[in-house]
């Protein structure tokens, strides 16, 4: 009697990881939704799975890629959503909204207990308009071949849903494959929108310098987003950043030229943009790091750089980002410079990220005083901070011109 090949068990954990990392190098949003169906079709072993994307331009929702088995997959740019179908009015009605937040999918066997355990219930009748709508979500689901639909949400805004078919092993999904989808879905949400956002920003760079601005601190406000601790760190950096070096070129002799601020403030407001490949459950996560979720942090300069690298206009800043953690004595990452080697942008980057990290509140620290913060790097003067950018955060402080 033969046996049926055993299908190996996936570490999810290490595949959102490894499609994170994937998700913040690729800037085009159709390329990152090939890879991110791949990535389900391949590991998690579905017959087909396809990606509904939002349309912005005309407000529509369009099955963008469809990959798995031919015959079992709807073909690509085949489907046209607009926000009546039941799949789209699903997960947009008022009135299921409340129910679905924190939902991981729609599933195709228990579409109506998904959402009558949860109380819509009224007087023993169900509200007609959601029964309706219920009955069409599993009919569109059922012409399409579809198990389960799992929302990609950003900033409440439905940027996607995935289509998942069956399990090519049979089966109902069980909570972790369905966590791995909601989790995979919502980095896939944000790396669409950053993806659209570096479109637009290659598109109107050169023509439009205000806008370019503007799309810069959209994405550094991008990371902070999946940061809780750590909103508004990019604009304190980029602040303090600007005022050591005015300070270094007023009192210290140093001749800046005025597309060296410029340069300064996109890097200090993207110093940390690396960190969107980084999962929310580490960068939130308010107990020690584990080595390897440390090694994962401390990739987020080089990431950066990853990003970055086919904006030409950003090759100044660009520095700043990469070697903005290294430290004067050489022991800092990712390249292990010392003293000089050093960009004079990073260096100034470095001693301003400490302040304002010092300073600000943590979940497992109360902030230090701005004289306390000043003095610690003042300590670490040529071992991890350049001289004279520590000078000057010092000369603010005595000059009373620290926020």
């Amino acid at each position: 009697m033969a046996l049926s090949k055993a299908v190996p068990k996936i570490d999810y954990k290490k595949a959102l990881e490894a499609a994170s990392r994937g998700m913040i190098m690729i800037h085009d949003p159709a390329v990152l939704i090939k890879l991110i169906l791949r990535i389900i079709v391949g590991r998690v072993h579905i017959a087909h799975a396809g990606m509904i994307l939002h349309d912005p331009d005309r407000d529509r929702y369009v099955l963008n890629v469809s990959k798995g088995k031919i015959g079992a997959r709807v073909p690509a740019g085949f489907a046209r959503f607009d926000k009546n179908s039941p799949i789209i009015q699903v997960f947009l009605n008022k009135k299921i909204e409340p129910i679905l937040r924190g939902k991981k999918a729609i599933l195709a066997h228990d579409v109506h207990a998904t959402i009558w355990k949860e109380g819509l219930l009224n007087g023993g009748v169900c509200d007609p308009e959601i029964s309706l709508l219920l009955h069409d979500v599993r009919d569109e689901m059922e012409l399409y071949d579809v198990s389960a639909c799992v929302p990609a949400v950003y900033h409440r805004e439905l940027m996607a849903v995935l289509l998942l078919g069956d399990k090519v092993e049979g089966g109902h999904f069980d909570q972790e494959e369905l966590d791995f989808f909601s989790a995979l879905a919502s980095n896939a949400a944000m790396a669409i929108r950053n993806a659209q956002l570096f479109e637009k920003l290659k598109d109107h760079a050169e023509k439009k310098h205000d806008l370019f601005i503007r799309m810069t601190n959209t994405l550094g406000a991008a990371i902070e987003a999946k940061d809780e601790y750590t909103k508004g760190h990019s604009e304190g950096v980029t602040r303090y950043s600007v005022a050591i070096a005015r300070y270094m070129a007023d009192y210290m002799g140093y001749a800046f030229e005025e597309k060296f601020y410029e340069d300064l403030y996109i890097a200090g407001i993207l110093h940390d943009i690396g960190k969107i490949g980084v999962p929310e459950m580490i960068l939130n996560k308010p107990g020690r790091l584990t080595p390897e979720e440390y090694a994962l942090i401390k990739r987020h300069p080089v990431d950066g750089v990853a990003i970055l690298k086919d904006l030409p206009e950003l090759e100044e800043s660009i520095k700043g980002i990469r070697h903005h953690h290294e430290r004067m004595d050489g022991s800092g990452y990712p390249d292990g410079l010392k003293g000089d080697e050093i960009p004079v942008i990073a260096s100034i980057i470095a001693v301003a990220d400490a302040f304002d990290a010092m300073t600000t509140q943590r979940p497992y620290r109360q902030p230090t005083s701005a004289e306390d913060a000043v003095a610690e790097i003042m300590r670490c003067v040529e071992t991890q901070f350049h001289g004279d950018a520590s000078r000057a955060i010092k000369g603010l402080l005595d000059s009373g011109l620290l926020a």
